[in-house]
């Protein structure tokens, strides 16, 4: 058994590793006694982290940017980073962040690379699922919140934070608008975002902040992971857009096929609402919720207007709510606007659907549609009149606009969350207002 003192022999095998040379390092530490192994295990910055993982250089910067492939090792960087920032800061107020918080649970804190996993011995963080806190032996808490939920982050105050898989959040503005409200604890806040890149907004826009510092990385720079699902992963998906986007991190503007890209989208685009005056017809479209759980119920206002165009007027879409609760939200939007129609998807929950919203408002103008094909297909007429001019955004809308930047033309979905709720919603409407009208005639025997 090997033992190193003063771990200078250590330091240049460290350097064989980060070159990639795994074998020779995996060779050395077989013989290194138990405490010295333990040791290498925890200190993760100094001997096992790649390039990539560690913390970027300088005070200048508040958010850290890791955009990296699959299997990079990004959970673990952010995960150390902020087990360090507990450890160094005694009381520390911490915000973990996911897509839901079923996510953060099980990969931020319970995960094979999460807080709980990666802890020091003697540390032992006290995880307390009913009040979502994660207390740290430094005195440090971690609370969780779910990007589903951004009202649950309006008011808490935080030294540091972590968000992750920042590009497929729900409610991506409001939920990063509130986490980042709240960084004002300490003189110097911070935060790690972790994300595989896909092209939404909320991510172009955290790229553009002038204090946003960003990794960027490529799967394979992970030496830890076998030689044999690397060789795997670059033969099925080497040299494939999805591969270079997955595994290079490689963050491309507009996905391969979509129906919308960002430049019709822009392009759509008019200030200001329409008044009702200038409306022929106003819809709602509505695509109700598999669950309550995390799922967002698609609610989207159009109207036709007297230029014969269609436009977006609103979007009240609504998650994690109830049937009464999304129903409710379906009447306010039907007032609000005098829509003459609400047409809702019923392959989710048949003559339920229409029973809730009459239960709601029994003079809903209420419209059952069943979908027949996939969501793409049914979304290609409606992409046409985008790109033709005569369908428009009155206004903006990020997460609907996220959605449509996702749907791709053979039927898939790239966009965030599981899936295209709002876009589904507005494909509905549109797809009435777009109907001809049948006019009344007089027939002649």
């Amino acid at each position: 058994m090997t033992d190193y003192a003063d771990f200078g022999d250590l330091l240049l095998l460290a350097g064989k590793m980060a070159a990639g040379d795994v074998e020779t390092w995996e060779r050395f530490v077989k013989g290194l006694s138990e405490p010295v192994k333990r040791r290498i295990g925890e200190e993760f910055f100094a001997w096992q982290a790649h390039g990539g993982q560690g913390e970027p250089p300088g005070d200048g910067w508040r958010v850290w940017l890791l955009m990296a492939g699959r299997g990079f090792g990004k959970t673990r960087a952010g995960a150390e980073w902020i087990s360090a920032r507990a450890r160094e800061n005694p009381g520390a107020a911490i915000a973990l962040v996911g897509g839901s918080r079923d996510e953060v649970v099980k990969v931020m804190i319970e995960g094979p690379s999460g807080l709980i996993a990666v802890a020091r011995t003697g540390e032992a963080p006290r995880w307390r699922p009913t009040r979502g806190v994660l207390s740290f032996s430094s005195g440090a808490e971690a609370f969780v919140y779910s990007a589903a939920a951004p009202e649950k982050l309006r008011g808490p105050e935080h030294h540091f934070a972590w968000a992750d898989e920042l590009a497929k959040w729900r409610q991506a503005d409001a939920a990063w608008d509130n986490l980042m409200m709240g960084m004002r604890l300490g003189e110097r806040p911070r935060m790690v975002v972790t994300t595989t890149p896909r092209s939404v907004a909320i991510l172009h826009r955290v790229r553009a902040l002038k204090d946003t510092v960003e990794t960027c990385g490529r799967t394979e720079e992970n030496a830890h992971l076998s030689g044999a699902v690397r060789a795997w992963l670059a033969e099925t998906y080497g040299g494939t857009r999805l591969g270079r986007q997955e595994l290079d991190g490689v963050l491309f503007d507009t996905p391969k096929g979509a129906l919308w890209t960002r430049a019709m989208i822009e392009r759509s685009r008019q200030s200001g609402t329409l008044p009702r005056g200038e409306l022929r017809r106003v819809v709602v479209g509505v695509d109700p919720p598999v669950s309550a759980e995390g799922d967002a119920c698609g609610i989207v206002v159009c109207g036709l207007g007297r230029d014969d165009s269609v436009y977006v007027l609103a979007d009240c879409s609504v998650s994690g709510m109830r049937p009464e609760g999304w129903a409710r939200a379906v009447a306010r939007a039907a007032e609000a606007w005098g829509a003459d129609r609400v047409v809702a998807e019923k392959n989710q929950g048949g003559d339920m659907v229409e029973s809730v919203l009459r239960q709601v408002d029994g003079a809903l103008p209420v419209k059952l549609v069943s979908a027949s094909r996939g969501k793409a297909a049914r979304a290609e007429p409606v992409a046409t009149r985008f790109e033709g001019g005569r369908a428009k955004l009155a206004g903006c809308f990020p997460e609907l606009e996220d959605e449509l930047a996702g749907l791709i033309q053979a039927g898939g979905y790239e966009g965030p969350g599981r899936s295209p709720d709002r876009a589904d919603a507005m494909v509905w409407a549109m797809t009435e207002l777009m109907r001809p009208a049948v006019e009344p005639r007089i027939r002649v025997f």
